[in-house]
């Protein structure tokens, strides 16, 4: 692990050790020093020091651990991967809820794309970047199903030119809390960022068109209901943010939490605290394979969990 070990001079007395060491080590920015402090990779005179507006004395011995960059491209990983159907240009796949897509902030492996460079070795599409080879869409962590990944540049070029124009069929399942205003419609509503909340995305006047149609499968009272979803547009969060335009929330979603929950009993909450998902599922796709023509739909039930849920809910609210 390269470092860096500074003496601190007469001159540089009173200076805030942050400020200090930028002015000594300028390779790096001053918010990177601050980073360095704040892991205890900087130590005063051997001792470990985390306090970057410290004041800095004269003949103070300060050394700088830099840690060696972590692989910029992702490792391919031998995960579970459930392939439905797999050709020389693409693969269908089951993702499993708890997965994440591609390598992000705090989710350097046990990605699909890391199960995927197992799987696929040098045959992926590098359009995605090092970061996302292969994906064309994808799925929140929390959610399961369906995804296409394309091997090869052209037919990523292929699959996305579908999506973007909305050549897809993509249909999703979703058990929510409450119940939409009739058993089948439309919405039409905007998305685009919350504009508090960058993590989140809205409802909002100037963003992208944003179409999701409902059908009302099954219910349980007024307290829930099992909903199929179709997408006529695929933005971030589209189903989630659309379904809580109607007051709607889908069973485990932290973020887009439904206007009014019913009281549960502790043995459901209990349960829906080992369920620890969403209960949403990316049951249908359909696209035009790229290279051959040839129209492929896959079609994809929920885990069993979900009517282990419903059937707890039917329970629940029946009494």
């Amino acid at each position: 692990m390269p470092q860096n070990t500074i003496i601190a001079q007469s001159a540089d007395a009173g200076q805030r050790l942050d400020r200090f060491l930028a002015a000594r080590l300028p390779q790096h920015s001053r918010a990177r020093l601050q980073a360095l402090i704040a892991a205890g990779e900087v130590t005063r005179d051997g001792a470990l020091i985390k306090d970057a507006s410290a004041r800095v004395k004269p003949g103070q011995r300060f050394t700088v651990r830099v840690p060696a960059p972590k692989p910029a491209a992702p490792q391919a990983e031998a995960l579970p991967l459930h392939v439905l159907f797999e050709d020389r240009h693409l693969l269908v796949i089951e993702k499993p809820a708890g997965m994440v897509v591609h390598p992000a902030a705090g989710h350097a492996q046990g990605t699909l794309v890391n199960a995927l460079l197992a799987h696929c070795q040098d045959s992926l599409s590098g359009i995605g970047g090092v970061l996302r080879p292969g994906i064309v869409h994808r799925l929140d962590k929390d959610v399961s199903g369906l995804m296409v990944v394309a091997k090869d540049d052209r037919t990523h070029v292929g699959l996305a030119a579908q999506f973007s124009v909305h050549r897809t069929e993509r249909a999703y399942d979703a058990i929510v809390w409450g119940l939409p205003p009739a058993a089948a419609g439309s919405i039409d509503r905007p998305i685009g960022r919350h504009p508090r909340d960058r993590k989140r995305m809205a409802v909002v006047r100037h963003g992208k068109r944003a179409l999701t149609h409902y059908q009302l499968l099954e219910t349980v009272g007024t307290t829930a209901a099992w909903l199929r979803l179709t997408l006529a547009t695929g933005r971030t969060h589209q189903i989630r943010v659309h379904l809580a335009t109607l007051g709607l929330g889908i069973v485990g979603d932290p973020i887009y939490r439904p206007r009014r929950r019913p009281h549960l009993s502790p043995e459901l909450k209990r349960w829906l605290t080992d369920f620890g998902r969403l209960a949403l599922h990316a049951r249908r796709l359909a696209f035009e394979h790229p290279i051959t023509g040839e129209k492929h739909r896959f079609e994809l039930e929920p885990p069993p969990a979900f009517n282990h849920l419903f059937t707890l809910l039917r329970e629940e609210f029946a009494r």
